[in-house]
C-alpha cells in the first residue's frame, strides 16, 4: 500500500516493504528538480559523507552486507570520475537500505533513516518539514488502530454482558453463594478462553506473570472480533442445552475457521 504526504507543496509517496516503511527519493529530489530526479540522487550517492552513512547503517542492519564492494566504493568516492547509481549499489553490496525498481510504480525507495538523510542534503529545512509530516502521519494511523482495536475491545464486552445473561437464566441454579456463581461464570468464560486461545486465564497469567491484565487485553483485532462471534454462539448453544464440552468442541472449530477467514481479510489487516 502506497501513502501519500505533502512536504512543502512537493507530494512524497511511503510505501510498506515487508516490516519497514520506505520513503520515495524520487520524490523527495522533486523538490529540488522534478525533471532531473535520477541526477539528483546519483549525485548525492557518489558523495563520501554519503557513502559512509550507508555503509555504517547497513552494517548496523545487514548482516549480509558486502564489506569489500562498500570499501572500492568508499575508496572511489569524491572523485571527479566517481558515479555510482542506486542500482549499482544495491547489487554490488547487497543493500537493503534502498530499493529501485523500474515501471508505473517504480522509483528510488529507501528506509526513513536514509530518506531524512537525503532530505536533509536537499535542504535542512525541507528534512525538518518532512520529519514533521512523517510524524503526523505516524500519529494518525496509530490513532485509527487505537479507535479500531478499542471498538472490537468494547464490542466484546457488550457481547460478553449477552454471555453472562444466558449463563444466569440457564446454567446457575437458585440459592447458591456469590462464591458459586463467580466459578460458574469463569468457567464459561474459560471455555471461550480455550476455545479461541488455546488456554484458561490462570494458564495465560501463570505463562505472563509480568503483564498486567488479562490475555484480552493483548488480543489483536481478528482475536477481538472472533471472541464477539463466539460469546453469541457460546449463548445461542446454552440456550439450546448443549453441554459444555459438545460447546468446547464446536467452538474451536468455528474459531480455527473464523481466524482463517479474519486473517485473510484485508479491512481487518488494516486495523492492526
Amino acid at each position: 500500500m502506497v501513502k501519500k504526504i505533502k512536504v512543502l507543496g512537493t507530494e512524497i509517496a511511503i510505501k510498506n516493504h515487508f516490516e519497514d516503511e520506505l520513503i520515495s527519493l524520487t520524490d523527495l529530489a522533486k523538490y529540488k528538480d522534478k525533471n532531473r530526479t535520477d541526477y539528483i540522487i546519483q549525485n548525492w550517492l557518489r558523495n563520501r559523507n554519503t557513502i559512509e552513512f550507508l555503509g555504517i547503517w547497513e552494517r548496523l542492519n545487514n548482516p549480509n552486507f558486502n564489506h569489500i564492494e562498500f570499501d572500492g566504493f568508499r575508496n572511489k568516492s569524491g572523485l571527479n570520475s566517481f558515479v555510482l547509481t542506486a542500482k549499482q549499489w544495491i547489487s554490488k553490496t547487497n543493500a537493503i537500505g534502498i530499493i529501485s525498481k523500474q515501471g508505473r510504480y517504480g522509483g528510488t525507495y529507501a528506509h526513513k533513516d536514509i530518506a531524512f538523510e537525503f532530505a536533509s542534503w536537499i535542504s535542512v529545512e525541507f528534512k525538518l518539514y518532512l520529519i514533521k509530516e512523517f510524524q503526523r502521519l505516524k500519529i494518525i494511523e496509530n490513532k485509527r488502530k487505537s479507535l479500531g482495536w478499542d471498538l472490537k475491545r468494547n464490542l466484546a464486552k457488550i457481547n460478553y454482558c449477552i454471555h453472562t445473561d444466558a449463563i444466569k437464566e440457564n446454567l446457575i441454579p437458585k440459592k447458591i453463594t456469590s462464591n458459586q456463581k463467580n466459578k460458574i461464570y469463569a468457567s464459561e468464560a474459560d471455555i471461550l478462553n480455550v476455545a479461541l486461545f488455546g488456554m484458561t486465564a490462570k494458564e495465560w497469567t501463570n505463562k505472563n506473570q509480568k503483564k498486567s491484565g488479562n490475555m484480552r487485553d493483548y488480543s489483536n483485532v481478528a482475536q477481538l472480533v472472533c471472541l464477539s462471534n463466539l460469546e453469541n454462539l457460546n449463548a445461542e448453544f446454552i440456550e439450546q442445552k448443549i453441554d459444555q464440552t459438545e460447546r468446547l468442541v464446536r467452538l474451536n472449530k468455528i474459531a480455527i475457521r473464523q481466524m482463517n477467514l479474519l486473517l485473510k481479510d484485508n479491512k481487518i489487516k488494516k486495523l492492526k
